[in-house]
């Protein structure tokens, strides 16, 4: 399987499709972070507001209506991811990416840190956050498309529970595109968790979107990295065309950066 993905990344057919894994080694802050700053800037004890279990996205969007915008939430969350030059050089799965030379990155991440990581290893790109973007995006440079927004535009980020359920429609300019970009190219997807909702319905429209055309017999196989097995959500994703990689690191820090290591070794040897 890993030397088919090798190949496929050689010949510039694969997109990445990267989560909040690939991020949280930079030190950012949790989402249990991110609740608790928001009931503190709407003057409540975060232990009162938040209990066990809470979901940022209804915070997010009681924040939203107490405060008018998530203007200041938007800056906080800015400085917050914002880290080093050192800290993203030091990323060993940042430097990774940026060598692989995926043609499509997709990220559900808000922070500019990919984008970073390119300018830090000056390969040039182009960032598409919104509709504004799509158009003017070079063609012959690897484009970066923030999935749920970028700090840069308030309107593009996707952060309450109502951005979330417009989102899970999958009809906004960034779905399009992605139906677009899909055609004829497997997807990777690294750093998420098969517990996020959004990531499990994306991968059924996916299936549903080539179960709709004549030509679902020859849709291309995508792929998610895997820290742990785990037979039901395996099968699943069988189910949905998806073929799970499943990591067999001892030292979950390094998972990643262990896998993309043997990625990169094999896109050497097919090149």
């Amino acid at each position: 399987m890993l030397d088919q993905l090798a190949r496929e990344i050689r010949d510039g057919r694969v997109i990445l499709f990267a989560g909040a894994g690939i991020s949280r080694p930079l030190g950012l802050p949790s989402w249990d972070e991110l609740i608790k700053h928001m009931a503190r800037e709407l003057g409540f004890d975060p232990e009162v507001l938040v209990g066990p279990g809470a979901d940022y996205l209804q915070v997010a969007e009681f924040y939203r209506i107490r405060k008018g915008s998530i203007g200041g939430l938007r800056s906080w969350m800015d400085r917050s991811w914002n880290v080093s030059d050192e800290v993203i050089l030091a990323s060993k799965v940042h430097s990774q990416i940026v060598e692989l030379g995926f043609p499509f990155i997709y990220t559900t991440n808000y922070d500019n840190n990919i984008e970073r990581a390119f300018d830090l290893y000056r390969r040039e790109y182009s960032k598409v956050a919104s509709v504004l973007d799509i158009s003017s995006a070079k063609s012959h440079l690897p484009h970066i498309v923030k999935f749920h927004g970028d700090f840069s535009d308030d309107a593009s980020l996707v952060v309450t529970e109502s951005d979330y359920f417009e989102r899970l429609e999958f009809e906004s300019p960034l779905d399009l595109r992605l139906r677009s970009d899909a055609l004829g190219r497997s997807i990777l997807f690294v750093g998420y968790s098969l517990k996020d909702l959004n990531l499990r319905l994306l991968l059924y429209k996916i299936k549903r979107i080539w179960e709709g055309s004549a030509y679902a017999d020859k849709r291309p196989r995508s792929y998610i990295f895997l820290m742990r097995p785990d037979p039901v959500q395996e099968a699943v994703l069988q189910n949905r065309g998806v073929s799970p990689i499943v990591s067999d690191s001892l030292t979950p820090e390094t998972a990643l950066s262990e896998f993309f290591d043997r990625l990169l070794d094999l896109v050497r040897r097919t090149g």
